[in-house]
């Protein structure tokens, strides 16, 4: 299924007839990989959502295809091939709620927990992730770091690879939201 479609098809499940939302405008996610022998970094500019500020639900989506900036081409080719699987698993999802009370109507930096399904890999994984909003002048700046363990996604490294690829990955968003 075509990334765009399935991007729709959340934000349609998520938010039905809902007329004020914030829509994600510009957004980046990086990830880095610190193993003994190697780091590996890559960035995706494709990064969609959407969040509900009556309801205060969200969905996100990447397509897995959409990284670029890893130290040459190979390691990209196997990142998109070996690791990810971009053929089977084209985008990764995160949806869900921000469980803490928040008005995003008034101005301010909050400090929230967004609690939902990342789907990783065809992996569905409950996580709670801590992120920054910060609302002026009707635009919303969502940031937020974690940590994604391969093993939890069914990615397996292989042996002849291990000391280059780290188990764990580091993750970091920075959404800019437009109120529609």
């Amino acid at each position: 299924m075509a990334y765009w479609m399935v991007t729709l098809l959340v934000w349609a499940f998520m938010f039905p007839g809902q007329s004020t939302r914030y829509v994600l405008s510009k957004g980046t996610i990086f990830f880095r990989s610190d193993a003994p022998l190697e780091i590996i970094e890559a960035q995706s500019e494709q990064l969609q959502g959407v969040i509900d500020p009556a309801t205060l639900s969200f969905a996100f989506s990447v397509r897995n295809s959409s990284f670029h900036g890893f130290n040459n081409p190979l390691q990209q080719e196997h990142f998109y091939e070996n690791y990810m699987e971009t053929d089977h698993y084209p985008t990764t999802t995160f949806s869900g709620k921000i469980l803490d009370p928040v008005d995003l109507t008034k101005e301010g930096d909050y400090i929230v927990r967004a609690k939902g399904i990342l789907e990783l890999h065809g992996i569905k994984q409950e996580r709670i992730i801590k992120s920054k909003l910060t609302l002026k002048s009707g635009h919303l700046v969502a940031s937020s770091q974690f940590t994604i363990t391969l093993q939890d996604h069914n990615i397996s490294i292989p042996r002849i690879v291990y000391q280059k690829i780290a188990e764990q990955i580091q993750v970091t968003v920075e959404a800019e939201f437009t109120l529609e």
